[in-house]
């Protein structure tokens, strides 16, 4: 059998396996908000960057407009978020918190440090696999 062929052998597999994983325990923190992992990772961006296009947001998150659109309407039907139509340009929209949005902050501040405490990794080991897999995201740019 060819080597190169087997699962055992794979990056993709263990890197897949593991944000699968992550994905799961992330469900379980914020399943009381009723918010999936995507939409955290948005709200995260949203509240570090506070107003962004939603081409920008795309981008960030590596998402095409066919997962962000109805995402983001979701996110808008929770009143977390609002879209407005760019003054300048009205074929850009924005994105902004409202103020329901802007108070999940702090509600969910606890949940890194909770996720943290799922990994039996040491602190260096995760900034190390941190810096790799960003170094990888920038490969496919």
């Amino acid at each position: 059998m060819n080597e190169r062929l087997k699962l055992k052998n794979q990056l993709c597999f263990p890197l897949y396996a593991v944000a699968k994983e992550v994905v799961r325990r992330y469900h379980h923190y914020l399943a009381p908000y009723k918010m999936t992992y995507t939409q955290y990772i948005a709200m995260m961006a949203l509240w570090e960057h506070r107003k962004l296009s939603v081409t920008e947001l795309g981008k960030m998150l590596y998402l095409d407009s066919g997962t962000l659109t109805p995402m983001l309407k979701k996110m808008e039907q929770s009143g977390w978020i609002c879209r407005i139509r760019c003054v300048d340009d009205e074929r850009k929209v924005l994105i902004g918190l409202t103020n329901e949005g802007d108070k999940l902050h702090d509600k969910m501040g606890e949940i890194p440090e909770k996720m943290s405490s799922c990994l039996t990794i040491e602190s260096d080991e995760a900034m190390e696999l941190h810096k790799l897999l960003h170094k990888l995201l920038t490969t496919f740019k």
